[in-house]
This record gives C-alpha cells, structure tokens and sequence, in this order.
C-alpha cells in the first residue's frame, strides 16, 4: 500500500530515541521528510547518523524544550523554514513519571503536565499556521493505555496521558474544517531504555526475548512490543491512507488493555 507519504514534511519531537526514532526512520522510509526535536544534543547527532545510515536521508536536527512555548515556536519555525513548509506533528516527547498519589508533590505534577501535555500544545499551535497553509494535515499525539486505564500509583503520568486523549478528541472538531485530523496512540509496554533498565536489573540472567516473553508482564500477544510496530501504526495514522480518520485513539499495547 502506498501510504502517500513521499515529499510530506514532518516534525517529531522526542524524536532522538525509541519511538521518536523509529517513526522518524519510518516516515524518512516511505519518503517523508523529517525533523526531529530533543533536548540533548548528543542523542540528536547520534539519531540523526542513524537516519542517515538506514533511510539514506538527512533529517534536519533541532534542540528545544517542548515544555517551552518559545522553543516550539522557534523549531516548528525553523523546519517550514527548512522544508518549505509542514504537513505533520508528532506529539512524542514524554518520560513515565509513576507513584502514588500522595507522594507526589506540586513540582512533578506541575513537570509532568507541562512536558506532556503542554509540550503538545506548544508544537500543535505553533504548527497550525503551517498545516493550514499546506491545505491540511496530520497532528499523532503519543500517549499511554494508562491514560485510557489509570491505575494504582501511576500519577502523575495517567492523568498526563488522560489530558492528551481529551485534547486530542477536542482538536480533531475544531480543526476538522481545516482539513487537519488529530489522533492518538496508546503506548503499552514498548521496548525503550527505561523497559531496557528495568530487564538488566530485574533479570540480568535472561536474554532480552526471554524477558520480552515474560508471561508476568500479562501481554496477551505474549511479548513486549517493538518501537518500530508502534511507528507504522503511527505512519499510517500521519498518512494519506487514513484520510478519514480522526479523533481516535489507537491501543499499542499487545491486547494488554480492557477498553477499546
């Protein structure tokens, strides 16, 4: 299937690691061109090597804080700059930031909320004028089951991610006569550095498949997931394929989670 995703232009933050990786060597795959947004700058030289060596391209490479209305501005600026314009936004940037309620105080609410949910006000805003300009286009929020199932202690994250479904049902009405959709992704457990970390302390003795395969992680589908699985359903979501598809959100999570 043709996705219809040559020449698109897109911005992704998180964009140096993990999924952020894997759907900027997707999108730059099926011919997209692509931005990626971290803070760090040793990540985003050593994302951008990789691009070039799998994908063959050479993304374009930006440094911000999501959580800074300024800093999105000026990358979203500096990518239509760059490319002529904008045709996607992916929402990536997020850490898992879980307790209990009660231990958890003002300041990591307050971290939380803004790098998840106002990182992808910021993008989104600044971006509109762009995608209007283009005629349309796609915004994907990257968020999390929890956000659908909060659970015990998984605050602040749950109510982060919960936010992010609603502004994204909230956005796709009001930009729809712009031609502009907006959906989501539900992340459950995906390989990633934290899910890395927690195997070479928990199980050093296993082999990444053996733990993968863990039947303690309760995945129906029997493994943890690959960043790259969850990046196709995020291309196809960005994509001309799914023209008529908006204001939904797509569980990526092996079955693990019991709402739709």
């Amino acid at each position: 299937m043709d996705l219809g995703l040559q020449g698109k232009r897109a911005i992704i933050t998180g964009g140096s690691k993990g999924i952020g990786l894997a759907t900027a060597l997707t999108l730059a795959a099926e011919g997209a061109k692509v931005a990626i947004v971290a803070r760090n700058e040793g990540p985003l030289q050593a994302a951008a090597a990789a691009i070039r060596a799998k994908a063959g391209v050479e993304p374009l490479v930006l440094s911000a804080d999501v959580a800074s209305g300024e800093d999105a501005r000026r990358a979203v600026e500096q990518a239509a700059q760059h490319f002529g314009g904008l045709d996607i936004v992916v929402n990536n940037a997020g850490t898992s930031a879980a307790g209990p309620f009660e231990q958890v105080g003002a300041e990591a609410w307050g971290a939380d909320l803004d790098l998840k949910l106002f990182g992808a006000v910021n993008f989104s805003r600044a971006a509109l004028p762009f995608l209007r300009e283009a005629g349309g286009g796609a915004i994907l929020n990257v968020t999390a089951v929890s956000g659908k199932t909060p659970g015990a202690s998984s605050l602040p994250t749950s109510v982060s991610r919960a936010a992010g479904l609603a502004l994204t049902k909230a956005m796709s009405k009001d930009l729809a006569a712009d031609r502009i959709r907006v959906n989501a992704v539900c992340i459950g457990l995906i390989r990633s550095d934290q899910i890395e970390r927690k195997w070479r302390q928990a199980a050093p003795e296993l082999t990444w498949e053996q733990f993968a395969a863990d039947p303690r992680h309760g995945i129906p589908l029997g493994r943890i997931g690959q960043a790259e699985e969850a990046a196709k359903v995020i291309a196809f979501l960005v994509s001309e394929a799914a023209s008529y598809v908006t204001g939904t959100a797509v569980n990526i999570d092996g079955g693990t989670s019991s709402v739709l």
